[in-house]
């Protein structure tokens, strides 16, 4: 009975309100006016806790369940909010990395039906009220709070975080965000607050101005990861990678063994600890060993999905949501020295999608199941098989993600390799498959 007024309460958000994953950027509100006013009738709960900000291109996801790891190993009542969802929308908001229940997100919509119908927020805006609702009903001690898409006009950006923090700045969302690397830095560095410390994740020419401007026009102290911390890989195998850590400052070396698996986390690790040591500079007791020990177990902890995740052992089934050029990269670079005698690749993406600078990254040498997930701005599996074609990708289409994930598992021998890429949903639908193979 609750799963079926669970599901009726989603039909409705989803229904009732633009969501930006189903109609695009026509769900977007061009301010925070609507998010401003769900708060004020709500309570401002987002006044009632202490909060971090995490903005940027990639790993954004990766920094705020990792931060919120550390922060729930070292005793923290912990909030996490995160976007998109994978399979169930409560992925979206945790408290000690559990997801809040279907029963408390039926009677917030029910309580605040009225409020929803006179403002008309979009469904992500609502979101983040009911996050921050979340949290100060359950007296969090700190939340970490990740950006959806920008920052400056981002719902999440009523907060004043004890610590902002901005991953990277690669392109993505160049019609929502700009043309230019500085002018997705200039809406990126819009989540930085009067004197409140930022972290940069990863230092970039284009983009370094543009952070040092914001940081001294809002009295910031700024601090680059890379600065504080430099880290080298030393290992890896399916379920952990392995690395030195060594502090620049005190030069002291840590040996840091993680559940983060893709080649690219070795740069949201420095951020990671970055973070936890500016956040015990403003009362919390953190220390770097606990929070490495902490880093062992980031999916346990806070359900962490979709990031070079591993499937299945044998044949190797990874996924990963990786959907711009730039996360693209780093994911088939990883994927080309997976040892494999073929490599199979399902993939989707959005209809927003620059594909012309996306394609040409992916390997000819492998055979292709173009799909589309199950939602309105999916782009036609047909019309990425022909778009393909046109830089040396040959595969079959698919009209699901599912008889996609199927038609390869079918085709894998022991000594292959199989990809699933392209957007958050084309791997949250297959996830479907595999928990559902399992069960």
């Amino acid at each position: 009975m609750i799963s079926d007024t669970y599901q009726q309460t989603l039909d409705y958000l989803f229904e009732k309100l633009p969501v930006f994953s189903r109609i695009g950027k026509a769900a977007l509100k061009p301010d925070l006016t609507n998010t401003i006013k769900l708060c004020e009738a709500l309570g401002n709960p987002h006044t009632r806790f202490k909060s971090v900000h995490i903005a940027g291109t990639n790993g954004k996801g990766s920094t705020s369940h990792g931060l919120a790891a550390i922060l729930q190993h070292s005793g923290y009542k912990t909030g996490l909010y995160t976007s998109p969802h994978l399979i169930d929308f409560r992925e979206r908001i945790r408290i000690n990395g559990e997801m809040v229940s279907k029963e408390w997100v039926i009677s917030f919509v029910e309580q605040h039906k009225n409020l929803i119908e006179e403002i008309k927020p979009s469904f992500f805006e609502i979101t983040v009220a009911m996050a921050f609702a979340a949290f100060a009903e359950q007296n969090v001690d700190i939340a970490v709070i990740e950006t959806g898409l920008g920052g400056r006009l981002d719902s999440t950006n009523i907060i004043t975080p004890l610590l902002s923090v901005i991953t990277n700045i690669s392109y993505d969302h160049k019609d929502l965000l700009g043309e230019t690397l500085p002018l997705i830095a200039a809406e990126k560095a819009g989540i930085i607050k009067p004197r409140v410390p930022v972290v940069i994740g990863e230092q970039q020419e284009e983009t370094e101005r543009v952070f040092f401007e914001h940081s001294v026009q809002k009295q910031s102290p700024l601090y680059y990861a890379q600065s504080l911390w430099g880290i080298v890989r030393t290992g890896q195998d399916s379920k952990y990678q392995y690395f030195k850590a060594i502090h620049n400052a005190t030069l002291q070396m840590k040996d840091v063994k993680t559940d983060l698996q893709g080649n690219y986390q070795q740069h949201n690790i420095k951020t990671i600890l970055t973070a936890t040591e500016l956040l015990s500079h403003q009362g919390f007791e953190l220390n770097t060993d606990a929070a490495i020990e902490a880093l062992g177990n980031v999916k346990g902890a806070t359900g962490l999905h979709g990031r070079w995740e591993w499937l299945q052992d044998e044949p190797p089934v990874i996924c990963d949501v990786a959907h711009n050029e730039a996360g693209l990269k780093e994911v088939l670079e990883q994927w080309q020295h997976l040892p494999a005698e073929n490599k199979h690749i399902v993939a989707g993406f959005v209809k927003d999608k620059e594909l012309a600078s996306v394609l040409p990254i992916f390997p000819k040498a492998t055979f292709y199941y173009f799909c589309n997930a199950q939602i309105q701005r999916a782009l036609p599996a047909s019309e990425l098989k022909a778009m393909a074609e046109k830089y040396g990708l040959n595969g079959e289409a698919y009209p699901t993600v599912a008889d996609a994930v199927n038609a390869a598992r079918k085709h894998l021998s022991k000594a292959d390799a199989l990809l699933i890429t392209g957007s958050f949903f084309i791997v949250g639908e297959a996830m479907e498959v595999f928990n559902s193979s399992i069960a």
